[in-house]
C-alpha cells in the first residue's frame, strides 16, 4: 500500500512537470539544478533550456573554459559563475551548492552539462525527497539491470568501482560514479568536496553514507554517444579508484590494513605450523627461503593489523570529536 501510495505522489509530481514553466513554478519546493561545465558551449544552451522546464534554477558552474560555454548559457537563462581557472568537478559543485543555498533551493539537483542526462528525468529524482523517503536520491543505470548500452569495459570497471565505493561507505548503491543526483538542501554541509576530479561521485557517496543519510536510487537513462570527456576512462577509473582506497585507508583502516593484516599473519602462522609438523613428524629441517617468508608474512600482517586498529581509534576519537 505504501509502494502505492508513493509511486501514485511520483506519478503526480512528473504530470506536475511537465506542464509549462509557469505553471511548474507553483510547487512550493524550490528546485535549485546544478550544471558543472567545462568548454560545454554545444550542448550547455539545450542543456539549461531544458533544465528549466522542471526546475525553478538552473546554475552553472564554467570551470575555466577556454570556449563560450558561459555566454552561451547565460543566454539560456541560467545563472552563471565563473571559476577564472579550472578546479575540477568537486570545486565546481562546492561552488554550485553554495550558490543553491543562497538562492533558497529546498532540493539541489546535479546533472551533467553534456546531455548524457535527461531533464524530463528530474522528477522522478526528487520524488523520495518531496514525499520525505530520503534526503539523497541517486540516480542509476543499472538499478534493475536494464541498462544494455553500456560498453562491457565499462561495466565490468563500474563493477570494480562500485564495490569500492560501497565497501567505503558502507551502502548499497548499484551505480556509484552517476553524476545525476538529487540532494534535500538541508544536507549541503555534509559533503567535504576535497576530491578534485570524477572521483567526487564515490567521495559523496562516502559523506552521505557516513552521516547516516536515508538514500534512495531510482531508475534512470543515460546517452553515450555524447560522451564528450577527454579522459582515458581506464586513467578516470584508476583516479577513482586510487582515491576511494586512500579513503578507506584512512576512514576503515580496518578493511584496508587489519583485514589483510590478519590475512597475511595467519598464512605465516600456517606455513609455521606445518613446518613445525614435518619437522617433529619427519625431521625435516628448515629450508632458508620458505622460513624467511614465513617470518615476513608474521611480521608484515601484525603490523599492518595493529596499524589498521590503531587508525581506526583515531579516527573513531576524530568523529566523536566533530560530533561532541
Amino acid at each position: 500500500m505504501n509502494h502505492e501510495l508513493v509511486m501514485s505522489k511520483s506519478a503526480q509530481l512528473i504530470s506536475k512537470n511537465e506542464e509549462s514553466s509557469a505553471t511548474r513554478g507553483a510547487t512550493p519546493q524550490n528546485i535549485t539544478v546544478i550544471l558543472p561545465a567545462f568548454n560545454e558551449e554545444v550542448s550547455i544552451g539545450s542543456i539549461v533550456l531544458l533544465t528549466r522546464h522542471y526546475a525553478d534554477n538552473v546554475i552553472v558552474v564554467d570551470d575555466g573554459s577556454s570556449d563560450r560555454t558561459a555566454a552561451v548559457a547565460r543566454k539560456a537563462g541560467a545563472h552563471v559563475i565563473v571559476h577564472e581557472t579550472n578546479t575540477g568537478k568537486g570545486g565546481a559543485l562546492k561552488t554550485g551548492f553554495t550558490a543553491a543555498a543562497a538562492l533558497g533551493a529546498d532540493i539541489i539537483v546535479t546533472m551533467d552539462s553534456d546531455g548524457q542526462h535527461n531533464p524530463s528525468e528530474i522528477p522522478r529524482l526528487v520524488a523520495p525527497i518531496i514525499d520525505g523517503y530520503a534526503e539523497m536520491v541517486n540516480g542509476s543505470r543499472y538499478l534493475n539491470h536494464t541498462d544494455k548500452n553500456t560498453p562491457v569495459y565499462r561495466r565490468v570497471g563500474q563493477a570494480i568501482l562500485d564495490t569500492a565505493t560501497n565497501m567505503n561507505s558502507g551502502l548499497k548503491i548499484t551505480d556509484s560514479q552517476s553524476g545525476f543526483r538529487a540532494f534535500a538542501g538541508s544536507i549541503k554541509d555534509v559533503f567535504r568536496f576535497n576530491a578534485k576530479g570524477m572521483a567526487i561521485e564515490s567521495e559523496m557517496l562516502a559523506d552521505a553514507g557516513r552521516s547516516g543519510l536515508r538514500i534512495k536510487e531510482v531508475e534512470i537513462g543515460v546517452r553515450y554517444d555524447v560522451d564528450g570527456s577527454t579522459m582515458s576512462p581506464i586513467k578516470h577509473g584508476l583516479g577513482v579508484l586510487v582515491m576511494v582506497l586512500k579513503d578507506i585507508e584512512f576512514n576503515r583502516p580496518l578493511y584496508y590494513l587489519t583485514a589483510p593484516g590478519i590475512v597475511l599473519g595467519s598464512g605465516g602462522l600456517v606455513m609455521g605450523t606445518n613446518f613445525f609438523h614435518n619437522f617433529s613428524s619427519f625431521g625435516t629441517g628448515l629450508q632458508f627461503g620458505p622460513t624467511m617468508v614465513m617470518i615476513l608474512l608474521i611480521i608484515v600482517g601484525t603490523f599492518m593489523s595493529l596499524t589498521g586498529i590503531l587508525l581506526h581509534s583515531m579516527s573513531a576519537v576524530m568523529r566523536e570529536s566533530k560530533t561532541a
